[in-house]
């Protein structure tokens, strides 16, 4: 009966944990340069509920993303959202984001994004403003990983943009 009881209290600590909304606002981007084919390969973390919410308002539409069933336009509502809200500038020349696709993880969405005809470079700036026309308190994770060095920006609604040096 006591180890019972155990179980029942273990599973409704962590079935509360999955019923709340989160309280914080994050994302996570990762660019990796691949010098061999010269490309920038970006992966973009959200919550699926802020990237809902924010598309539905701010394009007006009824978009349901979902593991289970999606509805609306939406490789091409998040397409237009990208190209609207991250950038990426090479030695002061404005990069082409090629958007591959999405995947689902658990109450994440996992973005997928390319940079092609990519050479060595010594500066990258990025602006990243994804969520922050939604909350306020939103805070954009970026690392960027050349070769053995990994270096990270935190961009925020007030500070959307900031800019790596990796030589010199």
């Amino acid at each position: 009966m006591k180890k019972f009881a155990v179980l029942l209290l273990c599973f409704l600590v962590f079935s509360s944990f999955r019923a709340k909304k989160h309280e914080f606002y994050v994302s996570v981007t990762e660019i990796e340069y691949k010098e061999d084919p010269g490309t920038l390969q970006i992966i973009t973390r959200v919550f699926i509920d802020d990237m809902q919410k924010v598309l539905n308002k701010r394009y007006g539409t009824q978009l349901s993303l979902s593991h289970e069933k999606e509805e609306g336009r939406v490789k091409e509502t998040i397409e237009k959202y990208l190209s609207q809200k991250l950038k990426l500038s090479i030695d002061g020349n404005n990069m082409q984001l090629h958007y591959l696709g999405k995947e689902y993880e658990e109450d994440r969405l996992l973005l997928y994004i390319e940079v092609t005809n990519v050479s060595s470079f010594n500066t990258i700036s990025v602006t990243n403003a994804i969520l922050t026309d939604l909350y306020r308190e939103q805070k954009n994770v970026v690392h960027v990983e050349v070769g053995d060095q990994i270096k990270s920006l935190l961009l925020e609604k007030d500070r959307e943009e900031g800019t790596i040096n990796f030589h010199g």
